[in-house]
């Protein structure tokens, strides 16, 4: 008697299980659908940067840019280098908007687009990245304006390259002149 009970049990499932068919088949869609944009949606905002980038190679123009765009400005710049890059900017990011790795490196990048960079965000910076350096690693902090005496003052015995707009749109024509 139990062995019929189970029987029913198992084909009523089964039953059950066909008739959902479509419902299964919707949603294994709208999964792939959500897996795909996860993958496209990166791949073809960094063609879109690379793209304008060609078009707007001067500092002028990404001083116009928001914040987020310079971050990926940067990144393509960076890529364009010949470094593998990773963009972690955002909110939570602790300081860091771009890690950089070449030859077994890594580079902590902050990108700030300002006039001037007051000291106190280089030692915010140092602060967030002290923990994660390793030796011979550095940081890169970079800006569309410059720095104040104070800030280069800071960083003159600290892992930590200041990169002001001059620097970065020569970093820039460089990296295009690779690529």
């Amino acid at each position: 008697m139990s062995e019929f009970s189970l029987f029913n049990l198992i084909k009523l499932f089964w039953d059950i299980m066909k008739s959902l068919r479509y419902v299964w088949l919707i949603a294994i869609v709208i999964i792939g659908v959500e897996v795909f944009f996860e993958w496209f949606e990166p791949w073809f905002n960094k063609k879109q940067v690379k793209k304008w980038l060609e078009k707007h190679k001067t500092l002028e123009e990404w001083k116009k840019v928001n914040p987020r765009r310079f971050e990926e400005i940067t990144v393509t710049i960076f890529e364009n280098l010949g470094y593998e890059v990773k963009k972690v900017g955002g909110a939570g990011d602790k300081g860091i908007d771009v890690i950089a790795h070449k030859d077994g490196k890594r580079i902590f990048i902050q990108c700030k687009r300002k006039d001037k960079v007051p000291p106190s965000d280089i030692r915010e910076f140092y602060g967030s990245i002290i923990k994660h350096l390793k030796e011979g690693e550095k940081a890169n902090f970079i800006t569309t304006g410059q720095f104040t005496k104070q800030g280069e003052d800071f960083v003159k015995d600290k892992p930590i390259e200041l990169i002001d707009g001059i620097k970065l749109e020569k970093l820039a024509n460089k990296a295009s002149k690779i690529n």
